[in-house]
């Protein structure tokens, strides 16, 4: 990507459009100009009725860099990808979120993911012996191109734009083509050559806006919370007690990975999303179950969902349960 210095929730976050409108929030996302990243970020500001800010985003070259950028306070808030329907979660965003103390998902934006092959003008299809792009998106048009360039050799790039960037530009890079977002081929002057490679048509990334520490947006009814736990030690049944906390509260997980920790070989850590708010009485019953049973439980944040979908929730797994429940045991105890 660049230097190191893009279905959205912005809508359910009053808090956040008056806070961008009034004191200027400043943005970035991980870059170049061009990147799907770009586009979730304008998707952002657009439903926020701020799109000019787009202009003035900071791009940076890595997800790394532009999450150091907000713990840092260069910027407020940065739009990262965090997973994707084909290959999965984005390992660097996944690994970045929980190696940083304080950060905080704010929002959720997905993006339809389509393919260009992007070439300088002139170029054919017999002349490409390699191709440039990032390794998320490679193995999303790997069926395209071995059966319309078999022979051409993959490079990995920091991202689908950098290599339609330095395609673009006056060097030499060592591939003749780029698989990038249409839009990265126009803005750097790029001609199509092929689109829509994408090897499932389906494909969408979603994309996170994350902050600072701070309180989480207010709760929608349809929203989502993002987290990392820890066992204590790898045992046969640690992850079922993790998970029993969900189960037991009526609470449905939407995504669930294991991440190494990097102390031994066999030890992981696991990030997940699942339905609810932190302010619902099921979801702080269930962070509480785990604060108990996990080594530690790191709080990315609660955020409106990008599909505004609500959860089905039981009668008796809705707030006035849980509140019915505690005022029922406070009476046993006082004797009321």
């Amino acid at each position: 990507m660049s230097d190191d210095r893009v279905e959205d929730t912005s809508a359910a976050r009053p808090a956040d459009e008056g806070r961008g409108a009034a004191e200027g929030v400043r943005y970035g996302y991980f870059g170049p100009r061009g990147t799907f990243t770009q586009m979730a970020l304008a998707s952002h500001l657009h439903s926020l009725g701020m799109p000019q800010l787009l202009d003035s985003a900071t791009a940076f070259a890595t997800v790394p860099a532009a999450l150091d950028a907000v713990a840092a306070g260069e910027v407020d808030e940065v739009m990262v990808p965090i997973e994707n329907s084909v290959e999965g979660g984005v390992s660097a965003t996944l690994d970045a979120l929980n190696a940083r103390d304080g950060l905080l998902i704010r929002a959720e934006v997905l993006v339809p993911i389509t393919f260009v092959l992007a070439v300088r003008a002139g170029t054919t299809l017999g002349d490409i012996e390699a191709v440039g792009s990032h390794s998320h998106a490679w193995p999303q048009v790997r069926g395209w191109m071995a059966a319309n360039a078999p022979a051409a050799q993959y490079i990995p790039t920091l991202s689908t734009a950098a290599a339609a960037a330095d395609l673009g530009a006056d060097g030499e890079p060592p591939y003749q083509a780029a698989v990038c977002a249409p839009g990265a081929a126009e803005t750097f002057g790029l001609t199509v050559l092929a689109s829509d490679i994408g090897d499932n048509a389906n494909a969408v990334t979603r994309f996170v806006l994350v902050s600072g520490p701070g309180a989480p947006p207010a709760p929608t009814g349809a929203d989502k919370t993002t987290i990392m736990l820890y066992q204590h030690s790898d045992h046969a049944g640690g992850l079922l007690a993790l998970l029993e906390q969900f189960a037991a509260r009526d609470i449905n997980m939407t995504r669930l990975e294991s991440r190494p920790t990097g102390a031994a070989m066999g030890q992981y850590g696991f990030s997940i999303d699942f339905e609810g708010h932190v302010s619902e009485e099921r979801v702080g019953e269930a962070l509480m179950g785990l604060h108990r049973v996990a080594a530690q439980v790191r709080f990315l944040g609660s955020y409106p969902r990008a599909d505004r979908r609500p959860p089905v929730i039981s009668a008796q797994h809705g707030d006035r349960a849980f509140s019915e429940a505690r005022s029922w045991l406070r009476s046993l105890r006082t004797g009321d």
